[in-house]
């Protein structure tokens, strides 16, 4: 774990360094403020340790600035004046401690691992506040199932790899087994998908200062800021082959080295992936590598699309609702019968984030407080009468919601739970051709 000490005397930076280096700390040291602005960005720290007073920007000022930036860092004040108003500035500020100097070793370090623990055990009751959130909710067999495995998964380390449709709660299904771990590090989440092909290396890995144009300080990857936690790897699939052997290797020896670094850094984050692919074909394919592949695949668990459990869709849908209510400061009363026959009847290629979306837009165009199926708008897609295949369902949902955002292809997939790449992947299927291509002039026209 690495401590930041800031104190603009020199002597008391090196007193409190030693100290913390012989009980195993790694230290980072700066005399001033601004300083130790550049550390905090730079560095993945366990705790930080403040001189109150400090020429420029004082301790007070970039304690203020570290919880502007939402930083969950403990924070312990030390100052050579023992004055109640800076100890009781201090601590609405949110410093974990106040330590008046002189002080020894012994009292540093009782206070600096209490500072630690305490917010070890905050981050396990956040995470299980988000997870308690986001709940996966249904009564099927199938969620009954994956709620079974989750238990079990998150009493061990092992690398799970998640797959199912977009929006089908790949991410609550990851964030549950971090909760339920107790894991006192953070759940730090990155979509391979969004994230482009060149940048995925230094996200991943991070790296030091002049690494490459632009690199103007120091950047730890989310591997550290996931130390002691869970690192979710969602869209594992888009991962270029350049970087798979990286992280394979990362995987097998458990350290890493940052771009441009010379210092392999250790690695102590649980690895989830998530995908929406089917990676064995990949493999078969030559486009992601078997070796990665097993090494991911230690524990495998299939989230069900929704339309293939539609028994859970009133009990989805409610809980939904409650959370748009308190969202949105509006009190809806529920969801008529009509209304729940429609959804359940409707192919929802977006899963469970076309549904919440779906249903805020009618919570929102509703008039009354029961959401009826008019507010829906679920067209032709959510009719009677049986398609003839999954895929001509899916095509007519993605036409209906394309034509009531009138053709705005952004908004559509936004609403559908997908991405805007993957909405003209499947309108290419369809032979529908993108607006802007078919309306620009032929060249020489």
């Amino acid at each position: 774990m690495r401590i930041l000490v800031v104190d603009d005397e020199q002597a008391v930076r090196d007193s409190l360094a030693r100290a913390l280096e012989l009980e195993g700390f790694q230290v980072s040291t700066a005399a001033d403020g601004l300083a130790a602005e550049k550390a905090l960005q730079g560095e993945v720290l366990a705790a930080a340790l403040l001189d109150l007073r400090m020429p420029g920007l004082d301790g007070l000022e970039l304690l203020r600035r570290i919880r502007l930036q939402g930083l969950r860092l403990p924070v312990l004040m030390i100052s050579a004046h023992g004055e109640i108003a800076d100890a009781v500035a201090a601590m609405k500020e949110g410093a974990q401690d106040y330590l008046v100097k002189p002080f020894g070793a012994e009292e540093l370090l009782l206070r600096l691992r209490r500072a630690i623990e305490d917010q070890s055990l905050r981050n396990v009751v956040e995470a299980g506040r988000q997870a308690g959130e986001q709940d996966l909710v249904g009564e099927s067999p199938a969620m009954r199932q994956i709620m079974a495995r989750i238990q079990k998964l998150a009493a061990t380390p092992s690398t799970v790899l998640i797959t199912g449709e977009s929006g089908s709660g790949k991410e609550v299904v990851a964030r549950l087994i971090h909760a339920r771990s107790g894991a006192v590090g953070p759940f730090v989440a990155v979509n391979l998908g969004g994230l482009p092909e060149g940048l995925i290396e230094s996200e991943l890995f991070g790296y030091e200062r002049g690494a490459f144009t632009g690199a103007d300080a120091r950047k730890p990857g989310t591997f550290e800021l996931a130390g002691g936690g869970t690192l979710f790897l969602d869209e594992i699939g888009e991962m270029p082959r350049s970087v798979q052997v990286k992280l394979l290797r990362v995987l097998q020896d458990k350290r890493l080295r940052r771009l441009g670094g010379t210092q392999d850094l250790p690695v102590d984050a649980r690895i989830i992936s998530a995908t929406h692919r089917d990676l064995a074909q990949a493999v078969r394919a030559g486009d992601f590598r078997e070796d990665l592949y097993y090494r991911l695949n230690v524990v495998h668990v299939a989230v069900p699309p929704l339309r293939e459990r539609p028994e859970d869709i009133p009990l989805l849908a409610g809980r939904l609702l409650e959370k748009l209510g308190r969202r949105l400061g509006r009190r809806i009363e529920g969801i008529s019968p009509e209304a729940l026959r429609g959804l359940q009847g409707y192919f929802f290629p977006g899963n469970v984030r076309e549904l919440e979306n779906l249903l805020e837009r009618a919570c929102i165009l509703s008039g009354a407080g029961t959401i009826e199926a008019a507010d829906l708008d679920l067209g032709r897609a959510a009719a009677g009468g049986e398609p003839a295949t999954l895929q001509e369902i899916e095509r007519r949902s993605i036409m209906s919601c394309l034509q009531r955002w009138e053709g705005n292809r952004t908004r559509a997939a936004r609403e559908l739970g997908i991405s805007r790449r993957s909405l003209q992947y499947k309108l290419k299927g369809y032979g529908v051709e993108d607006d802007r291509r078919r309306q620009s002039p032929a060249p020489g026209a």
